[in-house]
């Protein structure tokens, strides 16, 4: 045993001795072996000089692209759905398209732009359904999944074993036994830790007729490769006929039930009208990489059923990640607040732009534009939050009204232009969910609804603090210590 710990003891002191070597060694290795945005690049080189060789491993788990030309072959989206882009595009181009409200035909170019890059349908007969409440949603959800028929999708980031997943799990179970189709599809990083599913509730569920599947399984069932890609997703879709969307996942804290964070703050939509089906095709996209079936083959699962309510809502459904050709959805809100000519209304639990995002708010403040931003007034991720609050403080120096939110804890994920347009849905206003997770929004072209989103801005400023030049300067150093390292380390957070 002495002569091996001899040997560990020689290892160790000569790795010591040559630190500085081996590090410099390693940057060239992040330098000129990735391709990567420059300043990502940097922020991985302070990491490996603040933590040498360990910031490297670090490097290797988080840092690798797995991109969509090697995971993401079979996620093609059939010729049906291609088709009707071009048709729609053709009609752009030809000035055919006519939209409802004359105030809306300035987003034309939006609209084309989410054709060609994210081939998102234009739909014009929704109807959409506001929640900005846990407990009312979930009890919608579950009126609604009662109703089933022949089949329910669902695809959440994170699904709790409590007792909210237990009271959806007793309806699911029941409907299963009625020869309905059911389908779960889960992130595996979302859904770990001792709050998580277990694989005995997942085996519970496919032994009753429900059918899972894991997104990016662990290797061994613990060595997780791709830690940083995240299936950030929140689809649920009832037999084509009503679909939802947005920032609440299934667990207790999301009804306001868990003391950390208090009462839930966010936004979810039920939309029921021709958009759905961009919604079913989300999912089974996601599911036939996951599950490694094609359920395009499945034509009952994309018929388009009657609809009993009238809507007139123009929707597109935008996704974006690993498996799009651009981001998608960050370029939806670049775009809009581009456009916006009077206000700009963002709510996000993570606001940590990209520079052109940045620049862009900050140029429409010193125009003139109204733009409102609000984030919580606590962290769930304390890296990610002192680094959201040094974007916020040039938001503030720039004249945009910055909030925090006060009551609970705040997690939508919206953007207004002008009580026009609304972008909605899964993506944070920040660079992990520009690029590296898998997320999905609805592009929502109308006053009124938009307007009733504004209305749950202005109604949430009543339990905010606005955020003053004069409160941010007072900041202690302390803080300023937390914003200033976690902005640095802010394009790998």
């Amino acid at each position: 045993m002495r002569p091996m710990a001899e040997g560990i003891r020689e290892i160790y002191l000569w790795i010591l001795e040559n630190l500085w070597f081996i590090n410099v060694v390693l940057s060239i290795l992040i330098i000129f072996f990735q391709r990567k945005n420059p300043t990502t690049v940097w922020a991985w080189l302070l990491l490996l000089y603040f933590i040498p060789v360990l910031g490297f491993l670090l490097y290797l788990i988080l840092g690798q692209n797995f991109r969509k030309e090697r995971m993401f072959k079979m996620k093609e989206i059939e010729g049906d759905v291609k088709y009707a882009v071009r048709r729609q595009e053709e009609s752009i181009y030809r000035k055919k398209l006519k939209l409802r409200e004359p105030e809306l035909e300035r987003f034309k170019q939006l609209i084309l732009y989410n054709l060609n890059e994210g081939e998102a349908v234009l739909t014009d007969n929704n109807d959409i359904a506001v929640y900005t409440d846990g407990k009312e949603k979930f009890h919608d959800l579950i009126r609604e999944m009662e109703h089933a028929r022949n089949y329910i999708h669902i695809q959440y980031y994170i699904i709790r074993g409590d007792e909210l997943w237990r009271e959806i799990e007793e309806v699911l179970l029941r409907k299963a036994g009625q020869g309905v189709e059911i389908r779960i599809l889960f992130d595996s990083m979302g859904c770990r830790g001792k709050h998580g599913m277990r694989e005995a509730d997942w085996k519970r569920l496919r032994k009753a007729g429900i059918q899972t599947a894991e997104f990016f399984p662990a290797v061994f069932g613990k060595l997780q490769l791709r830690v940083n890609y995240r299936n950030h997703r929140k689809i649920v879709v009832i037999d084509g006929r009503l679909g939802f969307i947005g920032g609440f996942n299934v667990g207790r804290e999301y009804l306001g039930c868990d003391q950390k964070f208090g009462y839930w703050r966010d936004t979810h939509i039920c939309i029921e009208g021709a958009a759905v089906t961009s919604l079913a095709v989300r999912f089974v996209l996601d599911w036939n990489y996951a599950a490694r079936e094609n359920l395009f083959l499945r034509d009952r699962l994309f018929e388009i059923p009657e609809y009993t309510r009238k809507g007139k809502e123009l929707v597109q459904i935008v996704s974006s990640g690993p498996d799009s050709k651009s981001p998608v959805i960050r370029d939806n809100y670049l775009r809009m607040i581009h456009m916006a000519k009077k206000s700009i209304y963002i709510q996000t639990p993570y606001f940590i732009p990209d520079n052109d995002i940045r620049d862009a708010l900050i140029i429409a403040a010193k125009s003139g534009i109204d733009v409102r931003i609000m984030i919580p007034c606590k962290p769930d991720h304390p890296f990610v939050y002192w680094a959201t609050y040094s974007y916020i403080g040039e938001m503030v120096e720039a004249g945009a009204k910055c909030y925090t939110y006060d009551y609970g804890f705040l997690h939508t994920k919206c953007l207004c232009a002008d009580s026009l347009a609304a972008c909605i849905g899964t993506a944070n206003m920040d660079i992990r969910s520009f690029s590296l997770n898998f997320e999905v929004n609805a592009v929502i072209y109308s006053a009124e609804t938009t307007k009733e989103l504004e209305r749950g801005f202005v109604k949430d400023m009543e339990t905010c603090t606005l955020i003053t030049k004069k409160k941010y300067e007072q900041r202690d150093m302390l803080v300023r210590i937390k914003e200033q390292f976690c902005r640095l380390l802010s394009p790998v957070l």
